[in-house]
């Protein structure tokens, strides 16, 4: 999709009340980036993009009904096992943790299965499990973000992980030299130039994007890309 730099078509925001207009001209030098990332997705990605939360929706659904748990809570382990771990390995590292766990299996038992991931996660995916609240166990921005984008996309978040900061940075940043992100501040500007990008390529192109598919769709873009 292609969107003209130049552009005089308005960002809208709401604050205090007050309309507040905004050009390609005022969009901050990041929020610009993200716009440039999401010129360069093919309609594949786009149409990807679109449906990937809902996509992963239907797999904690599908992984819920086979084994016996609530599709939130296999949303909850999944985000569980997703830092520094590929969405498909992701997949099964959830789906393997659960089955032993359905399984009747122990605790020892389910904290030996194999997942990509940080040891500690495999506890918090135990802790949801056995019924631990979802939220305060994942305890964390990334992956509550992430939890959130699969389970409720009314509450309108977005997942933060270290290919979004290099999106929006604008440049590709290997994970381990991804800066804290969990900071408050900078992850409010990274959300708040994601929401901007995305109310811009709106207006633009006329369509009704979510800054969460905007992040997905650049996402993927970004992923193949960089081969990552």
């Amino acid at each position: 999709m292609t969107i003209k730099n130049d552009s005089l078509d308005l960002v809208h925001h709401i604050q205090g009340g007050l309309q507040l207009l905004m050009t390609y001209a005022q969009l901050s030098v990041n929020a610009r980036e993200i716009v440039a990332k999401f010129q360069l997705a093919t309609s594949q990605e786009v149409q990807l993009g679109c449906d990937w939360y809902a996509s992963a929706l239907k797999i904690a659904s599908r992984i819920s009904s086979k084994y016996g748990v609530t599709t939130e809570v296999a949303a909850g382990v999944i985000a569980a096992l997703s830092p520094n771990n590929r969405w498909e390995r992701n997949i099964i590292d959830a789906e393997s943790i659960i089955k032993v766990w359905a399984a009747g299996g122990s605790d020892a038992d389910v904290l030996a299965v194999k997942c990509c991931t940080y040891p500690v996660m495999r506890q918090k995916a135990l802790d949801i499990l056995k019924g631990s609240d979802i939220v305060k166990t994942l305890n964390g921005p990334k992956i509550i973000e992430f939890f959130n984008c699969i389970t409720n996309p009314m509450l309108n978040d977005l997942c933060i992980d270290g290919h979004a900061y290099s999106i929006w940075l604008g440049q590709r940043v290997v994970m381990k030299d991804v800066p804290n992100i969990k900071a408050k501040k900078l992850r409010s500007q990274i959300k708040t130039d994601y929401r901007d990008a995305t109310a811009f390529i709106n207006d633009e192109l006329n369509e009704n994007f979510t800054a969460a598919t905007i992040q997905a769709i650049t996402w993927v873009t970004h992923k193949r890309i960089y081969n990552v």
